[in-house]
């Protein structure tokens, strides 16, 4: 725990940077690079990968640390960016978030049922002075939202054509994620959150 207490902290503006800039930059490369779409599908999926890997070595050089969240995304966006580029086929790429929220759901429902507080262990000190209570409670509900996510992006891989898809991704899941996260925090604050700013309070990296 001393080790933990002594790390640099990471700002607001640095941990949305980690999470959702490789996202920004595989949006902005999809739309941006020449080529047919297959292409552009392999250049964009390439240039996520090496984001993701760039995020992860810039949280380590700024806090000494890489939160289990985002080396869990880190590790999936390798894996299944590099099904992509190996079969040619960009379904790895779009079913990736589906596994991601899948796999959070999964382990913080185990939590839930073990009565052990996975989220907190997870996030670690990101709630100082949650209780807990305020832990379960915010543990059940990103459970629930992880599990309507991986529905919505199954749904939509299929409703949509891929440049569709991707702005969805970018534009309508980084927000969404962002107001849930918000809407928590008055249930946070009644259940003992001390933070100078709420609205600062983590989300998960982006799926």
């Amino acid at each position: 725990m001393a080790d933990a207490a002594a790390r640099p902290k990471a700002s607001a503006g640095l941990r949305m940077a980690l999470d959702y800039g490789p996202l920004i930059v595989f949006f902005a490369v999809n739309s941006l690079a020449p080529g047919v779409q297959l292409q552009r599908i392999f250049t964009a999926t390439l240039a996520f990968m090496i984001a993701m890997a760039v995020a992860i070595a810039v949280s380590w050089w700024k806090t000494r640390h890489v939160s289990p969240m985002l080396w869990i995304t880190g590790v999936l966006v390798l894996v299944f960016g590099g099904l992509t580029l190996y079969y040619h086929d960009q379904t790895f790429i779009q079913v990736k978030p589906t596994i991601v929220y899948a796999m959070f759901a999964v382990i913080l429902g185990y939590g839930l049922i073990a009565n052990k507080p996975l989220l907190q262990t997870m996030l670690e000190s990101a709630y100082p002075g949650l209780s807990a209570k305020g832990w379960r409670l915010l543990t059940i509900n990103w459970t629930v939202f992880f599990v309507a996510m991986a529905i919505l992006n199954e749904v939509m891989r299929h409703m949509l054509d891929w440049d569709r898809w991707v702005t969805f991704k970018t534009w309508v899941v980084i927000p969404l994620t962002l107001v849930f996260a918000i809407a928590n925090v008055p249930m946070l604050l009644r259940h003992g959150l001390q933070l100078e700013k709420p609205e600062d309070t983590p989300v998960p990296p982006e799926g």
